[in-house]
């Protein structure tokens, strides 16, 4: 019995380390909300979401619209409750929840009741990290979903506006996804993750797009007879046509953060820019969110 007595407390000591390891040493569980236009765009850092969930932090997708036009023969609204399901199904493959907003996919606008909504989403996630495209794309709706959160950005923390959803006492970090566009300027990386030994996970996340993988996109970009018919097939194919940041891209931002010879062994990174709306990303607070390096 004096034995158990004695160990008792070093078994405790031990569990709450681990717990603490398993919260990026803060004890502290971060919500991220990750917004993106149509079902599947948020998956484009989703392997720095399965990297956030693995610690135990909370993940929140989002899709501004539906994703009902995205399809060459398919009706609007099965087309809608198709993806609203793929969405779903992405998000199950790292333990993510998956929210698609009902609006129409090609119609998103930059309105009051809009900035509403995203405001709403943001609140009710209670989210520390918001993340989202540039306001820079070719498609209106990327466009419009980086403007959208930019005007929420600071209304999350006002108690008047949107009043039946309580406020954030603390504005949330704002980072932009990274994207290949120039102008009016280009991508600037803050940070970089390494997702070597999740990037599977986000292909699998993607394959759970079917409607947009294997039929959309491939028909868009006239390749559509290139889709293997397998599911096995079309993971594989999928893994190899699917363009992923490489280590090389951001090598200088990756050496800063892990160091030079972990650095040159990365393949695969996301990368992410303060959008300046919120609370500012620093060299003293980067761990705390990205508990990575």
């Amino acid at each position: 019995m004096k034995k158990i007595i004695w160990i008792l407390p070093i078994v405790l000591f031990l569990f709450s380390s681990q717990i603490l390891q398993s919260q990026g040493n803060s004890g502290t569980k971060l919500h991220i909300v990750i917004i993106g236009a149509h079902p599947d765009d948020p998956e484009k850092v989703g392997g720095t979401a399965a990297k956030w969930i693995q610690l135990g932090y909370e993940v929140t997708m989002v899709a501004l619209t539906n994703g009902d036009a995205g399809h060459q023969t398919m009706k609007a609204v099965e087309l809608a409750a198709r993806r609203k399901e793929e969405a779903r199904k992405a998000g199950e493959v790292i333990g993510a929840k998956y929210i698609v907003l009902d609006n129409h996919d090609g119609q998103l606008m930059p309105t009051y009741e809009n900035r509403l909504k995203v405001i709403k989403v943001i609140r009710e996630a209670k989210a520390d990290i918001v993340i989202f495209p540039r306001p820079y794309d070719y498609h209106p709706d990327h466009r419009y979903t980086g403007v959208l959160v930019c005007d929420a950005a600071y209304m999350v923390t006002v108690p008047t506006i949107l009043p039946e959803v309580p406020f954030l006492t603390k504005n949330p970090v704002f980072l932009y996804m990274e994207d290949g566009f120039t102008h009016p300027e280009a991508f600037k990386a803050d940070v970089a993750v390494d997702i070597d030994d999740v990037v599977e996970k986000k292909m699998d996340m993607y394959h759970q797009h079917t409607s947009q993988m294997y039929e959309w996109l491939p028909f868009n970009q006239g390749i559509l007879d290139q889709v293997p018919a397998g599911e096995k097939d079309r993971r594989a194919w999928l893994g190899r046509r699917k363009e992923e940041s490489s280590g090389a891209q951001f090598i200088d931002k990756l050496t800063e953060l892990y160091g030079k010879e972990k650095a040159s062994k990365i393949k695969y990174c996301e990368a992410f820019q303060d959008s300046e709306y919120g609370t500012r990303l620093t060299k003293e607070n980067i761990k705390y969110y990205f508990p990575f390096f």
